[in-house]
């Protein structure tokens, strides 16, 4: 009897740990999936090695390292920057701010050979003093917003001078835009809302604007002073069958 008992104890315990060992598995699984790749550091404080001007093959002299941070420090043409590497699918996490009356932006899937400026291809997330511009008044082209497409759900962005936390997700033709913590963007590229949009927008009369779907990722630097650190990115892929 003792060992009958012992035995069917066993099976339990062995039973359970097997359906724990199973969770685990099935939850590591699916954090690996909602991870993704790991993060990849485009600017640790200390070096700027991952960028380089705009069709230029080193950094333009006007952005410099203060306190950790990268600076355009003297705002004009050829400041716009470039990551080295080129990026389909994937997250980018930052930080930014502003000088008072400041105006940046980020965009991607920039191919330098399609014109001057990396807006000619790259879709923009715009880097706004909100308060200096339409009397704060929220529009499409404010801080988070679709730059000149698709207005931010919501204002959410600091004072100048305040930092800004900004994530931007590319999967596929699906695009968010999220302002210190909080969705304010959201659209599948190609659709007919958003063909609509741009069809009311300045890039109208820009027909590289939006057609790459990889590219490198770009800073504006020629709009006014503007700050950022803490850059890391992280690639998604994409199913096989995709």
């Amino acid at each position: 009897m003792k060992y009958f008992l012992f035995a069917l104890a066993f099976i339990v315990v062995a039973g359970c740990q097997s359906g724990e060992n199973s969770e685990m598995s099935e939850a590591s699984e699916m954090d690996h999936d909602a991870m993704g790749h790991e993060w990849i550091s485009l600017f640790d404080g200390t070096s700027m090695a991952q960028w380089r001007g705009y069709a230029q093959e080193d950094m333009p002299a006007g952005w410099v390292i203060t306190d950790g941070t990268m600076f355009a420090s003297a705002p004009g043409s050829g400041m716009d920057i470039v990551t080295r590497d080129t990026y389909t699918n994937f997250e980018l996490e930052l930080e930014w701010k502003v000088a008072a009356g400041g105006n940046s932006g980020i965009m991607w899937h920039v191919d330098e050979s399609a014109g001057d400026t990396p807006w000619k291809t790259g879709p923009e997330y715009q880097l706004l003093d909100d308060a200096a511009f339409n009397e704060g008044v929220i529009g499409k082209n404010s801080a988070g917003s679709n730059y000149d497409v698709q207005a931010p759900s919501e204002s959410v962005n600091k004072p100048a001078g305040e930092w800004n936390k900004t994530r931007i997700v590319v999967d596929g033709n699906w695009v968010e835009h999220w302002l210190n913590d909080v969705k304010v963007v959201e659209y599948e590229k190609g659709s007919e809302a958003h063909k609509a949009a741009v069809a009311t927008s300045k890039w109208v009369n820009y027909p590289t604007y939006g057609t790459t779907s990889t590219g490198h990722i770009a800073f504006q630097g020629d709009h006014g002073e503007v700050w950022f650190k803490d850059i890391r990115i992280r690639r998604i892929d994409k199913p096989a069958s995709e």
